[in-house]
C-alpha cells in the first residue's frame, strides 16, 4: 500500500510496517518527499496508535535483557552477535522518532521536522550494519533481541513529556556513553568497518539527544517547570533505569546537557570530566 501524503499519517504507515528494510527505505523516501516538499504536515491530526504497533518483522525472537548471549570479540559469531544487537538498537530506534511524529499532535512543525530527521538517520544506521552484518554471513533476525527500548515508549505514549525526558535523553543517552568502548572493542578485534559505522552513529546520536533536549526545555518552559525537578520526577515515577557511568561528559554536552546536569550526573559516581 502506498504511503500517505501527510507527513503523521505516513509516519504512522511506516511505523507499522513489519519488514524491516522496507521500513528503512520507505522512511528515506518519505524524508527526501518532505524535504522536496511533496508532503504535507498537519500537526492537530489526531492519529490512532493502537498496541499493534510498532511493526516489527517475525525474527528476532524478543526475549528479557539478560538472556541475550555475551559476545565474545575474537570469535566471528561473537562480533555477529554484537552488530546484530546494534541493528536492533537501530531499528527500535527507527520506530521510536516514527512514533514521535505519528503519537503526539499539536506541536510545533519543528518538532515534527526534526523527528522525521531522526528516523531518516536512524534508517541508515540499520541500514549500514545490516549490510556490514550480511558480510560476515548474517542477517538481521538472525539473534534473539530484546525490547527494553519499546518498552520505555510504551511507558509514556501518554505523555510527551515523559517520553522526550526518559527516551532520547535517558536511554538514547547511554548509547552516548556506550559507543566509544564499544568502538574501541570491535576495532581492537581487527573490524574497522564496523568501527567506522560506529563514528557515523555516535556523530548522529549527539544530535539526536540535543534534539530530545531541545523539546523536553520547550515543554517544561510551556508547563512552567523546572527542567531538573522535572526529571527527576518522571524517572522516578515511570521507574527509568538508573543512570551509571563512565558518562562520555563531551557528548552529552555537545548534546545540549547543561552543566548543572552534567555535574549531578558525576557525582553520581565520581567520574570526571
Amino acid at each position: 500500500m502506498k504511503a500517505p501524503s501527510e507527513l503523521r499519517q505516513a509516519a504512522l504507515h511506516w511505523l507499522a510496517c513489519r519488514d524491516a528494510g522496507d521500513k528503512a527505505d520507505g522512511v528515506a523516501e518519505l524524508s527526501l518527499a518532505w524535504t522536496d516538499g511533496r508532503i504535507d504536515l498537519q500537526p492537530a491530526l489526531r492519529l490512532h496508535c493502537d498496541e499493534a504497533l510498532p511493526g516489527r518483522p517475525e525474527r528476532p525472537m524478543l526475549v528479557p535483557p539478560l538472556s541475550v548471549k555475551r559476545r565474545a570479540m575474537h570469535t566471528l559469531e561473537g562480533r555477529s552477535i554484537l552488530i546484530h544487537a546494534l541493528s536492533h538498537i537501530e531499528f527500535n530506534a527507527i520506530n521510536l522518532a516514527l512514533d514521535a511524529i505519528a503519537r503526539f499532535d499539536g506541536m510545533p512543525p519543528d518538532y515534527y521536522a526534526d523527528w522525521l530527521r531522526v528516523a531518516a538517520e536512524e534508517a541508515l544506521h540499520f541500514s549500514l550494519l545490516r549490510a556490514h552484518l550480511q558480510t560476515l554471513g548474517y542477517d538481521y533476525g538472525d539473534f534473539p533481541a530484546h525490547n527494553s527500548l519499546w518498552d520505555m515508549a510504551h511507558k509514556t505514549a501518554a505523555d510527551i513529556l515523559a517520553r522526550m525526558a526518559l527516551v532520547p535523553r535517558t536511554l538514547e543517552a547511554r548509547g552516548l556513553d556506550a559507543s566509544p568502548p564499544v568502538r574501541a572493542k570491535l576495532a581492537q578485534a581487527g573490524d574497522m568497518d564496523a568501527a567506522r559505522i560506529l563514528d557515523i552513529i555516535l556523530r548522529d546520536e549527539i544530535g539526536h539527544v540535543a534534539i530530545g533536549n531541545r523539546w523536553f526545555n520547550w515543554l517544561c518552559e510551556q508547563r512552567g517547570l523546572d527542567p531538573l525537578a522535572a526529571y527527576a520526577d518522571l524517572a522516578q515515577r515511570y521507574k527509568a533505569p538508573a543512570l551509571r557511568g563512565p558518562f562520555n561528559i563531551q557528548a552529552r554536552r555537545a548534546a545540549g546537557f547543561t552543566e548543572a546536569e552534567l555535574d549531578r550526573l558525576l557525582k553520581l559516581d565520581g567520574a570526571k570530566a
